[in-house]
């Protein structure tokens, strides 16, 4: 179609890591961390393009070796976004008209979640676009891991907080969660170029630094983040342990697929 959005998947991919240095090139049964996303990221037909943005060459080697696409970007960026921005302009942003950035910590990272979010950039004035899910256990509400968002009626965040908001003034006996139709992150952006443009150039904001979450930036400077809703799971690698789960899944896997 001659008006289908092109949109670039960027997957920052940083060597440093304070629980698991070189994350990207972990090894989960038999292919890189990176790699396993950026396969995953390539199954998706809403990408028109995906690169890896990296600061360290073993990376961006790495990345090319196995057939990726990649680019060096400067080692001081404060956050992915930043990242994102300028892989994006190294590219070529008039070339596109949004950006995904993809986390380069999800080897299992579903494509059809991809395409979730690409879609919410179609809706009428988004500029912004990140999911979430249904939570659906009372732990989520009280781990500070997860980041809980409130909506309007046109789904645009309000807020995104550590705190499980709303507070339930008058609570009734029985799971929290059965009471209101709580959302947890799913740590998914989606940006048009523009949007991406205009953020980057954003001053860190009070609410930012109190919950230690870039996206309240965004809200706090007057931009809108439309919230789509996911039934795909994430799964974050963040520490040893959740490493050895992606080894046992990838194993599960692949005895699924019939791979020895």
């Amino acid at each position: 179609m001659s008006n289908q959005k092109r949109i670039i998947g960027v997957i920052p991919a940083r060597f440093a890591s304070s629980r698991l240095p070189g994350k990207p090139l972990l090894d989960i049964t038999g292919k890189s961390m990176v790699q396993r996303v950026v396969e995953q990221a390539l199954r998706c037909e809403a990408l028109a393009e995906v690169v890896v943005a990296t600061d360290d060459e073993r990376i961006l080697n790495h990345v090319e070796s196995f057939g990726g696409k990649s680019v060096m970007t400067a080692a001081a960026h404060s956050s992915g976004t930043d990242r994102c921005w300028e892989a994006v302009k190294l590219i070529g942003s008039h070339g596109f008209d949004g950006v995904v950035n993809i986390q380069g910590d999800e080897p299992f990272i579903a494509p059809e979640q991809i395409a979730e979010v690409c879609a919410c950039l179609d809706q009428p004035d988004v500029g912004i676009a990140t999911l979430a899910q249904v939570v659906q256990d009372d732990h989520d509400l009280d781990d500070p891991g997860e980041v809980l968002i409130t909506v309007n009626t046109e789904m645009d965040a309000l807020y995104f907080s550590r705190a499980a908001i709303p507070f339930l003034r008058n609570p009734a006996t029985g799971p929290r969660h059965a009471q209101f139709r709580y959302l947890k992150h799913v740590g998914l952006y989606a940006y048009k170029v523009k949007a991406l443009e205009r953020i980057v150039q954003l001053p860190p904001s009070p609410l930012e630094l109190a919950e230690s979450l870039e996206q309240l930036r965004w809200l706090e400077h007057g931009e809108r983040v439309r919230i789509g809703l996911t039934d795909h799971p994430s799964f974050c690698v963040d520490t040893p342990a959740d490493l050895e789960k992606a080894r046992a899944e990838a194993l599960r896997r692949d005895r699924a697929a019939g791979k020895s």
